[in-house]
């Protein structure tokens, strides 16, 4: 019988995108990703993922199955948690990290309602744009946005954040609107530069891929930045819907290419690894991830 981690072997194969990466974000081995989803499938007699040697793509079976399988995990980790809350007493203080632009409209009111819940635990919560040392800063847990790198870490994902091509008004009354990823190479994009993300916009809809390289007269190394950049005319860019969904609702912004679909943004809480994990630190990731499971920010 399928176990509770094979459960979460197929979300993290959809989520991640392929079986190796799945196994990186799980850290566990390859092997080990392929059986418990081979296993899961000859359970339930249907084929969840669609393989090739490049991808892992979601029938249309899998899809409907990962909505309903990851809410309804979400379920088991509140209850985990308030289980846990009975056995053992949930107070002190809890320290997390939060990066600047999240963390007021989406990690603040988590924050809250878990303090309601829990009404003995007091949070600190340090805000900082670059990712916090949590050993240093002595951090119980961190909200990371984006694809982690490899670390000592304790991970788990939280959802996906979704990524929207986006221009402003007068720039596509001067420059018309791209109608497909290629278009791209005639505008002016705004790239944003990291070590983390190249100037390649990769676009995908339902089995077909588009990479498109992208260039412009303006570049910055910080997401607000760029977005203001976007508001100013200087180009096409894209961002995190959550970033700019208030710029879209007054109209000083506007999509392009919806029917295309850029990668997901990853969601994690991080903490440090620990035999003994305290009760309020298990308590506040369980309701984390039940809370943004059932209720995706963005």
């Amino acid at each position: 019988m399928a176990s509770l981690d094979d459960y979460r072997v197929f979300i993290a194969v959809v989520e991640q995108g392929n079986l190796s990466a799945a196994a990186r974000h799980l850290q566990r081995s390859l092997q080990a990703v392929s059986r418990a989803l081979a296993s899961l499938e000859n359970e339930l007699g249907v084929e969840l993922i669609q393989r090739t040697t490049r991808r892992a793509q979601p029938s249309e079976a899998g899809l409907a199955f990962h909505a309903r399988i990851k809410a309804a995990l979400a379920d088991i980790d509140l209850a985990r948690s308030e289980l846990a809350a009975h056995g053992a007493h949930i107070d002190g203080a809890l320290r997390v990290g939060g990066s600047t632009q999240f963390s007021a409209p989406y990690l603040v009111p988590v924050i809250a309602a878990f303090m309601e819940r829990y009404p003995e635990v007091q949070v600190e919560l340090v805000v900082a744009d670059q990712r916090a040392d949590l050993q240093r800063e002595k951090l119980d847990a961190a909200i990371r946005l984006g694809e982690l790198p490899a670390s000592r870490l304790h991970a788990r994902q939280l959802g996906m954040l979704r990524m929207v091509t986006i221009g402003a008004p007068g720039y596509f009354a001067r420059h018309g609107r791209p109608r497909a990823p290629a278009d791209l190479r005639k505008h002016a994009c705004i790239v944003r530069r990291t070590a983390e993300v190249p100037q390649r916009w990769d676009y995908r809809r339902g089995g077909r891929q588009q990479a498109v390289d992208v260039r412009g007269r303006f570049s910055a190394d910080n997401a607000a930045a760029c977005n203001a950049a976007v508001v100013a005319g200087l180009g096409i860019g894209v961002a995190a819907l959550w970033q700019v969904r208030h710029l879209l609702d007054q109209g000083r912004l506007e999509t392009v290419l919806e029917d295309w679909q850029l990668p997901g943004l990853p969601l994690h809480i991080v903490w440090s690894p620990s035999k003994q994990l305290p009760a309020r630190t298990r308590a506040f990731i369980d309701f984390v991830a039940a809370r943004w499971t059932a209720e995706p920010p963005g």
